[in-house]
């Protein structure tokens, strides 16, 4: 595993391990700063379906407010695997909820490019984009 930072300034995978896992802990915990003080000002978080947190959130304080409504739904987060790549990191996750007679599971990716030490982008593929579409609605 390349572990040095000797071209390019790429992300060692230190550094991709470090906000991958602090990314989720924040998520878990609830601990907001934390995840703003790992995001890019400017970043974007991109995700399918035509459901209320679907679409691109443009910017930390649009990503964390996409945080707290996939909390406020009671999704459950499973890391399955991290993933390593030249610029960033993938989070496999399995997601569960259930709310009335609607059950999520999905299997889910989310693709984090990283840039000076920060999540500069995120983009989530899901394995059922229908289900969410029926499981994120307003009027919860």
């Amino acid at each position: 595993m390349k572990t040095s930072n000797q071209n390019n300034n790429l992300p060692t995978d230190e550094e991709k391990l470090y906000l991958a896992t602090t990314f989720l802990t924040a998520l878990r915990d609830n601990e907001w700063d934390t995840m703003r003080a790992i995001i890019a000002p400017d970043a974007v978080w991109k995700l399918p379906g035509t459901s209320i947190l679907s679409g691109l959130a443009e910017g930390a304080d649009a990503i964390i407010r996409r945080a707290q409504g996939l909390k406020h739904f009671g999704v459950k987060f499973q890391l399955k695997d991290i993933l390593y790549g030249l610029h960033g990191v993938t989070l496999s996750l399995h997601n569960t909820a259930t709310r009335d007679n609607l059950i999520l599971d999905e299997q889910v990716a989310i693709v984090c490019e990283i840039n000076d030490g920060k999540i500069i982008s995120m983009a989530t593929y899901l394995s059922d984009v229908a289900s969410i579409n029926a499981f994120f609605i307003d009027g919860i």
